[in-house]
């Protein structure tokens, strides 16, 4: 689980985060969403710890991230898993290189077993016997199952998850979407999602949190978003046609 608690962030004069509260439950998937230049991915990074807040405390299983020494840092840091936005894959890494990368910077775990966890990920995100393939040889879809094996190889208690379906079609989002949604009830981890992506909201959201102004402005699931109320949120839920037609249903 992750706490967040006050959390507030200024660039100068500019204030980008004002008193932000959350709970993120192991085993489900958390949304942060908010439109472009709302603060969501201010906030993805200071949970990671990219950013420190101005104020507030950011818990990782009641340990405060904020204020740690930097021992507790690196052992927090080391239970992380990332997925970024365009899957930031090593180029001149094949496959398996690139999964077994936290593996050759963050253990000393035996190369065979490395090989061991490289491969279980891997038939987990149905990529079975691609370990020697560039990431210039597969489809972008396939580069994201790539980013969800290498931010799970390391045993991750954490998964953070910037704009995930950045770039995918609408068919390979719902595919990584029910991935992400399967590996976090699965292995019962802690998973934070940044996205704009109502699919994924309307599919997967089962903690959502709205940023819009500096503040949350909202909190709660898929199936009450679209009853919010609120002329924001329902400006961005229902910016584009099909979800006004959605709109028309509820």
């Amino acid at each position: 689980m992750i706490e967040l608690k006050n959390v507030s962030k200024s660039f100068g004069d500019k204030q980008v985060l004002n008193g932000i509260d959350a709970t993120f439950e192991k085993g489900k998937t958390n949304l942060i969403i908010g439109a472009s230049g709302s603060g969501k991915s201010v906030l993805l990074k200071n949970i990671v710890g990219l950013f420190k807040p101005d104020e507030g405390e950011i818990l990782y299983d009641n340990r405060n991230l904020v204020t740690a020494d930097r021992d507790l840092k690196t052992d927090i840091r080391r239970e992380i898993g990332m997925l970024f936005q365009g899957g930031a894959l090593f180029d001149s890494m094949n496959v398996e290189q690139n999964v077994k990368f936290p593996l050759d910077v963050l253990t000393k775990m035996p190369e065979d077993e490395k090989l061991d966890r490289v491969n279980e990920v891997l038939a987990r995100v149905k990529l079975e016997n691609t370990n020697t393939k560039m990431p210039s040889e597969i489809s972008g879809g396939m580069q994201k199952r790539v980013g969800i094996a290498r931010a799970i190889v390391n045993n991750s208690k954490y998964l953070f998850c910037d704009e995930p379906n950045s770039g995918l079609d609408p068919r390979t989002s719902i595919k990584i979407d029910q991935l992400l949604a399967e590996i976090t009830e699965e292995y019962q981890i802690t998973t934070v999602i940044v996205t704009h992506d109502m699919n994924s909201v309307m599919e997967i959201g089962e903690y959502i949190i709205f940023i819009c102004n500096t503040r949350k402005l909202w909190e709660g699931n898929n199936e009450g978003i679209a009853h919010s109320g609120i002329e924001e949120l329902d400006d961005f839920v229902f910016a584009n046609k099909m979800m006004r037609k959605f709109r028309g249903m509820v």
